[in-house]
């Protein structure tokens, strides 16, 4: 005790570490209002990045304390809890808390913001207080999303991450940014609408089975796992749907990916970023969070569905990004095939491909997220973003050139860089999952791996047949010919992303480490029937998984 001195520095960093959390979500709206606050008092619009970048970067560097915490990168179950009530009249707590899962996802939200800040720096002119402002709101939202575990905070924060997305694109975005603002809001807006109605029918199916409501996670989690609430066909297929409609939706899945590109098109370079590297994950986050553990009997139901729309996603994605003229329409067609892969591995329902999906959520972030930065730097030069008006780049901008090739490669999967490890892993899960029938004639989960892996295939195709268009050959239009290289700010910009796509790609141990533990849990409920039985038939063993799963990573 030290009475009303001061309080020692031991003291402060426990304190901030129990409610690191809390902190995460609330600093970037504390930030918002310093941004407004500075506009309103000082009304010097051009510092108002200067203090943007400070907050996501000081939220990027407590975002650490998760990763130095042995226990939260290490053991099962929930870490750095908090839970406190909210709303009392219908049992609404504030539950937040993390595991292996949404450890990485919360990591790289506070990674990305920063990056995103900095590539506005001579992009936004218009409007900069409020494009901040829905910046910093955006941020707090994303981070709520991964780590609420009472379900109608989680639903909250899932719906108020649409609303700075929809002005970033509505009012900073191209010239059909309304439409494509409104495509984005009506269709996430429909698909959460529904899981709203499932989440509010849990909570009577859990008053009706112990005599007490609730929205929270692990409380509704524990009630099944005891047998004390259990859903009829019906309704048990009904909740898993809504659910899935909405998280699907968000991924996007084939066919409700529509919205993509064209929200990808028409957003300004920092909000196509955080929508590949992010938003998108809050879907496949979402499917294996929530459908996997509440509702496991009618995963395994509907599993060979998601994985032949998986597929589907994979070729069809490819294929139309080959024809596409727009570079950034290109690379917004390639994240539906990417994340297509994710769902493949997550409905495998193996250790191999349940962790390849949680990694291939990360390189997608990390890789995709670099290509929009880059197709951000040449639209700033020239804007346009058509592949027949370039041609010969290389020539005149080879430290461009050189970063693009190297982050193509790594979307495409190439060995050393990060998309590999996760592409592997999710074909290598989906080859030894047994969820599909094997008949006399056919083992469907051979031919559904060999069918996805043409993926990988056309994803070589469109990209490398893109980078020869856009970089090789004589410079063709004399527009180009005066372009300046990447100044040293972008280069900064992807130092941090280069260097993960290497480092994740060569020694993928510390994120498969963190995620391990969480992933099996989930796994081993999604294959457990009614009244506590695994079903074998369907999962390998845990143990022997995972001594084959990283003898093989090590291998390759």
């Amino acid at each position: 005790m030290n009475g009303g001195g001061p309080r020692s520095p031991s003291y402060i960093m426990d304190l901030i570490a129990e409610n690191i959390l809390t902190i995460l979500i609330l600093l970037p709206v504390v930030g918002a209002l310093a941004v407004l606050g500075h506009q309103i008092f000082w009304k010097q619009e051009s510092q108002l990045k200067w203090v943007t970048f400070a907050i996501t970067l000081l939220n990027f560097l407590l975002s650490l304390v998760l990763v130095f915490d042995k226990g939260a990168v290490s053991a099962s179950g929930f870490h750095f809890e908090k839970n406190v009530p909210w709303i009392s009249a219908i049992n609404t707590n504030y539950h937040v808390g993390v595991d292996g899962l949404s450890l990485w996802l919360v990591i790289l939200t506070t990674f990305i913001m920063p990056i995103a800040v900095i590539s506005t720096w001579h992009a936004v002119e218009k409007k900069a207080t409020a494009f901040y402002i829905f910046l910093l709101l955006l941020e707090s939202a994303m981070i709520g999303v991964f780590v609420s575990l009472d379900l109608l905070v989680f639903y909250l924060f899932f719906e108020a991450s649409l609303i700075p997305m929809f002005f970033l694109i509505g009012v900073w975005g191209g010239k059909d940014r309304i439409y494509a603002a409104v495509k984005f809001f009506i269709f996430t807006a429909i698909g959460s609408l529904l899981m709203l109605v499932a989440i509010i029918a849990l909570y009577f199916m859990h008053a009706d089975a112990t005599g007490v409501g609730t929205f929270d996670f692990v409380t509704l989690l524990n009630t099944l796992k005891l047998g004390n609430m259990t859903f009829s066909a019906s309704a048990g297929a009904f909740l898993f749907l809504a659910f899935a409609l909405a998280f699907s939706i968000k991924v996007p899945l084939f066919p409700f990916h529509t919205w993509l590109p064209d929200a990808h098109t028409e957003a300004p370079t920092a909000g196509s970023v955080i929508l590949a590297a992010v938003l998108l994950k809050m879907g496949t986050y979402g499917l294996m969070r929530f459908n996997f553990t509440l509702f496991p009997d009618q995963a395994r139901e509907f599993a060979p569905l998601f994985i032949v729309l998986a597929i589907i996603g994979i070729v069809y994605g490819a294929l139309v990004a080959m024809v596409q003229p727009d570079v950034k329409r290109l690379v917004a067609y390639s994240s539906v095939a990417h994340m297509g892969f994710v769902i493949l591995g997550m409905f495998s329902f193996t250790e191999w491909g349940m962790q390849g999906a949680v990694y291939q959520m990360l390189n997608h972030g990390v890789s995709t997220g670099a290509l929009f930065l880059l197709v951000g730097f040449i639209y700033e030069r020239r804007h346009t973003r058509m592949i027949s008006d370039f041609g010969g780049l290389a020539n005149v901008m080879p430290i461009y050139a050189t970063i693009f090739v190297i982050t193509a490669m790594s979307s495409v999967g190439l060995p050393f860089l990060n998309g590999f490890v996760g592409e592997f892993l999710i074909m290598v899960g989906m080859w030894k999952s047994t969820i599909l029938s094997v008949t006399a004639t056919a083992n469907w989960n051979y031919i559904a791996t060999m069918v996805a892996g043409t993926g990988v295939i056309f994803a070589a195709v469109y990209l490398l047949w893109m980078i020869q268009r856009v970089f090789f050959g004589k410079v063709t239009n004399d527009k180009n010919r005066g372009l300046a290289d990447l100044s040293y700010r972008e280069i900064g910009l992807m130092v941090p992303l280069l260097f993960l796509m290497v480092f994740m790609g060569v020694y993928p141990r510390p994120f498969l480490e963190a995620t391990h533990s969480s992933v099996t849990e989930i796994q081993k409920r999604v294959m457990q029937r009614a009244g506590g039985e695994i079903d074998h038939a369907h999962v390998p063993g845990p143990s022997e998984e995972k001594t084959e799963a990283h003898l093989e990573i090590q291998q390759k």
